[in-house]
């Protein structure tokens, strides 16, 4: 009679097996995440408690992440209408990156939130600072237009780094509407 060995077993032993540079995340990298849940919990109102960051395993290395979130809502706090924008998130990791699920739901947590459009750009910008730590970070807001008006705020943040804090310096003066995220032609 052959005696079976369980799955866990067999995973681990074939994860000890595999060479070390063609590992991704291991295990305990990933044991307070709660990626994979089968439900998940979206709030109903603002909520950068669901933030949560991975460790970079490139820290050495300076490169760009990007995120485009097309579908960012939040409240007017003046009328409780729903305004409609694009939310374009770059930025440069130093030991800590943001996990896009989680920025996924705290974007949504501004959902039934009422602030005003650079507000709304501003708080992004300094959660994402505040759990990161980043060596540079820039959030571009593109709202729809509503009476006539298309609101497009821009905040950024950079470490003490002089280099970084000469990028921000030089994106900040340069910057214009659709520069940092997509021609204006496609926005619509």
């Amino acid at each position: 009679m052959v005696k079976k060995t369980p799955q866990k077993k067999i995973r681990q032993n074939t994860i000890k097996n595999q060479d070390a540079a063609h590992l991704g995340r291991n295990p305990v990298e990933l044991k307070d995440f709660k990626l994979g849940e089968s439900h998940t919990d979206y709030p109903t109102t603002y909520s950068p408690k669901v933030l949560e960051a991975f460790d970079n395993k490139n820290p050495k290395n300076t490169a760009w992440t990007t995120f485009v979130c097309t579908e960012f809502t939040s409240l007017c706090p003046k009328t409780g209408q729903p305004d409609f924008a694009k939310i374009f998130i770059n930025y440069i990791a130093d030991k800590k990156m943001v996990e896009s699920k989680s920025l996924k739901l705290y974007l949504y947590s501004f959902r039934n939130h009422g602030d005003f459009h650079e507000d709304c750009v501003q708080k992004i910008c300094n959660d994402l600072v505040k759990l990161l730590s980043p060596h540079y970070l820039e959030v571009v807001g593109e709202f729809t237009p509503r009476g006539g008006i298309a609101i497009f705020p821009f905040a950024s943040h950079a470490s003490a780094n002089s280099k970084f804090q000469e990028l921000k310096d030089t994106r900040f003066i340069n910057y214009a509407p659709g520069k940092y995220s997509m021609e204006l032609s496609r926005l619509y």
